[in-house]
């Protein structure tokens, strides 16, 4: 035997490393790119949204659960612009075309709200993670987990408030 357990297949259970062709990997990079642009833009949008919910929150354990997560938003959103710039050696330039925040017409709407930001942030860190360098990947990785954390958090104000 090798050293590697193949379990009940004759396969390993990873795929090995094939490098990415010059073309392939520039284009990668600009979608990595994009994409991490995006998630400052929308980080930002979150921290207002979240002090919003904050303010209208009905108890204080709420309060706190929320303020967390508007803490991990900041901290995203500096990982974020610190990627950026170790990936181009430029600060990120934002578009300036923020979305109007619109205040949502109740709490509960405003935690359904913020649980389906948290997903569809989740699925976008998922293509940055694929294709950016594997040095980065594990700042995405802890990134992407504290949106599923969020996620669950929302999911139980949500059921809480309901």
């Amino acid at each position: 035997m090798n050293g590697y357990w193949y379990g009940p297949y004759s396969y390993a259970s990873y795929e090995p490393h094939v490098p990415v062709p010059q073309e392939q990997y520039e284009e990668r990079m600009q979608t990595v790119l994009r994409l991490i642009q995006e998630a400052i833009e929308n980080e930002r949008h979150d921290e207002i949204f979240y002090e919003c919910l904050i303010s209208a929150a009905p108890t204080e354990q709420e309060k706190q659960v929320i303020t967390s997560i508007w803490d991990d938003e900041c901290k995203h959103r500096s990982l974020f612009r610190q990627i950026y710039t170790q990936l181009t050696s430029k600060r990120v330039s934002i578009s300036g075309q923020e979305e109007p925040f619109h205040k949502p017409a109740s709490y509960l709407e405003g935690i359904e709200n913020a649980l389906m930001d948290e997903l569809k942030a989740f699925e976008k860190y998922r293509v940055i993670y694929k294709h950016i360098p594997v040095q980065f990947r594990d700042t995405i990785f802890e990134i992407m987990t504290d949106e599923m954390k969020h996620a669950s958090y929302y999911n139980w104000l949500y059921s809480k408030n309901k």
